[in-house]
């Protein structure tokens, strides 16, 4: 096994393998700095611009790429948390405050896509992803319900943090797994015959999970298989995820961004001052990485894509 560092770029490798996947001389920027929590990046590359959550301050925040001007793209969010680019082009939300997920039309209106479950309002929408089939998957902890920071106080409906599926044709909220202690990030694999989902039950105990699960997709496209443990987070927590072009997983942590090849053997970190969130690849050709670290906006240029 390589152990090693890249002087001064950020980056830490554990395997040979990471190390080619970073320019030399390429280090981690900082674009912007004065969030209290930056979460969920969502890369827009018909504007060449990425929208994130600055979650406690109840605002979306706009990156312009063309010349790195920052902007507020909607205030209040509803204390808006993870954020993506359905198939069409379009903002998909999730809400902790009005505890839903929403669209932002090409016209800048908002549409609801789900608010409850089984007539039961959910919990707190954090973490969402489109499928290429136009499903929408998202995950539904309690954070916005524990306290008045990242939400409004309340009591839970639901009978526990589940993960969930949008049907693309009828709009039904379906349930796709339900053994989870606090759902968080969720990306699938290039197939899209695999999903990953980390649990970050570790926020309200010691002993609860810190890891990543990774679930087989039925041949239907609907549901979950069997599943297993993919990794521990070896600082902190995991939160945001995202897969990159050789089904390589880029998870955050309490440490930086931690990278597992797709058979779960760690091969490296990129090395941010502060703890981070999410992630998500961007630029023109997504080769870039955009990292949301507690109070900023990072990124870096990379060898591979997203």
């Amino acid at each position: 096994m390589y152990h090693g560092e890249l002087e001064g770029a950020g980056f830490e490798a554990i395997e040979p393998e990471f190390a080619r996947c970073f320019v030399g001389h390429a280090r981690l920027e900082r674009l912007w700095t004065g969030c209290r929590w930056a979460e969920g990046p969502a890369w827009f590359g018909g504007g060449r611009y990425l929208v994130w959550s600055d979650l406690p301050n109840d605002r979306l925040l706009r990156y312009d790429d063309t010349d790195g001007s920052v902007s507020v793209f909607r205030a209040p969010s509803g204390y808006a948390n993870g954020n993506t680019v359905d198939r069409e082009g379009r903002l998909v939300t999730c809400e902790h405050l009005n505890r839903r997920v929403t669209r932002t039309e090409h016209d800048g209106r908002i549409t609801v896509l789900a608010d409850r479950y089984r007539g039961a309002r959910l919990n707190s929408p954090n973490d969402v992803v489109v499928k290429s089939d136009g499903s929408i998957w998202f995950t539904d902890p309690d954070y916005g319900l524990v306290a008045d920071y990242e939400g409004a106080r309340a009591e839970r409906e639901q009978d526990g943090c589940h993960v969930y599926r949008i049907d693309p044709s009828s709009g039904e909220v379906e349930r796709v797994a339900d053994d989870f202690d606090h759902p968080n990030g969720l990306a699938f694999s290039r197939d899209e015959r695999t999903l990953f989902v980390a649990d970050s039950g570790f926020t309200e105990g010691p002993d609860r999970p810190r890891h990543v699960r990774r679930f087989t997709v039925r041949d239907d496209g609907r549901r979950l298989g069997d599943s297993r443990e993919f990794a521990q987070c070896p600082a902190g927590f995991f939160d945001g995820l995202r897969i990159d072009e050789a089904d390589r997983v880029w998870a955050s942590s309490a440490e930086g961004v931690q990278v597992y090849r797709a058979d779960g053997v760690p091969i490296g970190r990129v090395r941010v001052p502060e703890m981070v969130a999410n992630l998500a690849f961007g630029g023109p050709r997504r080769n870039r990485l955009f990292i949301c670290g507690t109070t900023s906006l990072y990124a870096v240029y990379l060898k591979i894509n997203g």
